[in-house]
């Protein structure tokens, strides 16, 4: 088992759980389904956008959660405005989640993080270990000048990190991956729209440059990771078992075509025309990512996201829950038929 994996009998029905939660997690998740050793998260900023909090109005902490768990999720990202250490703890369990990860944003300019980066990224670091979290996920803050480019940062006119700044980059990551490992949990690096890590060449330099640590793990965004022009189930491809989580974000077509088109100003304003949608309404193959995961027999976390919704949260992440769902069912009985084609063809 991975870093906090819990078995699939003990996900679906833990001891003392609300009945009403333990009925929707066992419809929700069957056995058969694919990937039956990931767990299924959601990530808060449906509810409380991080970066623009004038979205929607504020939801409070007990709320979201309740929200997170009634819709059939396992576990959550710490979110705004929630407590720390055994406060967060017993809310948690109250609801029977788990803190499958703490988000890490490193400010971050040509020149590459500050030097006093390190030490709010270990705060974040302490949050997630007091919080019995699992994974450190970790990705570059927005800059205004690569904003500006996202989803057309391959261009040769988008600022990019200089030589130095990447050397800097590189120390800061391997530090704080170390410390992360150091204190078992994982650590996971997020290419990010909208940041000096955007692209794929971007992340392929950052994964190369990393790559000897041997603490280095990759989150994919499927969403960022289009956004910026990559193709999600080549990435599952290439970067095989370095993935060690994954968000599941979709992305709207007709967005994504204004943002690359230069019609939207920055990442900013997509966000707020809703460039990320619910699961399965975008442009992402989520049945072909599922394929290349169970290939791996992915046991990470699989995080259902989006950062922000024209109607009530609560209602596009139940949306979200059930599409992975039925993807789930239908892939783990395709699985069934072939193996039962093979076994009669013998």
């Amino acid at each position: 088992m991975t870093v906090g994996e819990r078995p699939a009998t003990e996900r679906a029905a833990h001891a003392g759980a609300d009945p009403a939660i333990v009925r929707i997690r066992r419809a929700l998740r069957r056995p058969g389904d694919a990937l039956p050793r990931a767990s299924i998260g959601t990530v808060p900023i449906l509810w409380n956008n991080v970066d623009l909090a004038d979205l929607a109005p504020t939801v409070d902490p007990p709320t979201v959660l309740d929200e997170i768990a009634r819709t059939g999720y396992e576990g959550t990202q710490e979110g705004r405005g929630f407590p720390r250490g055994a406060a967060l703890r017993e809310m948690l369990a109250a609801r029977d989640l788990r803190l499958a990860e703490v988000y890490v944003s490193i400010p971050c300019s040509s020149d590459g993080p500050p030097r006093d980066a390190i030490d709010a990224a270990r705060d974040r670091l302490a949050i997630l270990h007091e919080g019995g979290g699992e994974v450190l996920v970790v990705a570059l803050d927005g800059s205004p000048e690569r904003s500006a480019w996202s989803a057309r940062a391959n261009d040769p006119r988008t600022p990019r990190l200089t030589d130095d700044g990447w050397r800097r980059l590189i120390k800061l990551v391997e530090r704080l991956a170390s410390d992360t490992r150091d204190l078992g949990h994982g650590f996971a690096w997020h290419q990010h729209t909208a940041t000096y890590v955007e692209t794929p060449a971007e992340l392929d330099r950052l994964l190369d440059s990393t790559a000897a640590a041997g603490t280095v793990g990759v989150c994919l965004d499927v969403g960022h990771y289009t956004v910026a022009g990559g193709d999600p189930v080549d990435a599952i491809r290439r970067y095989g078992a370095r993935i060690g989580h994954v968000h599941l974000k979709d992305v709207d077509p007709a967005v994504l075509h204004r943002l690359r088109a230069g019609e939207i100003a920055d990442f900013g304003a997509a966000v707020r025309d809703r460039i990320f949608t619910e699961l399965g309404a975008g442009v992402i193959d989520l049945p072909a990512i599922l394929v290349q995961l169970a290939v791996l027999d992915y046991a990470g976390w699989l995080m259902v996201e989006q950062d922000s919704a024209w109607g009530p949260p609560s209602e596009s992440a139940a949306i979200g829950r059930r599409v992975l769902a039925a993807d789930l069912r239908r892939l783990g009985a395709a699985s069934r038929r072939a193996g039962v084609a093979r076994c009669a063809s013998r």
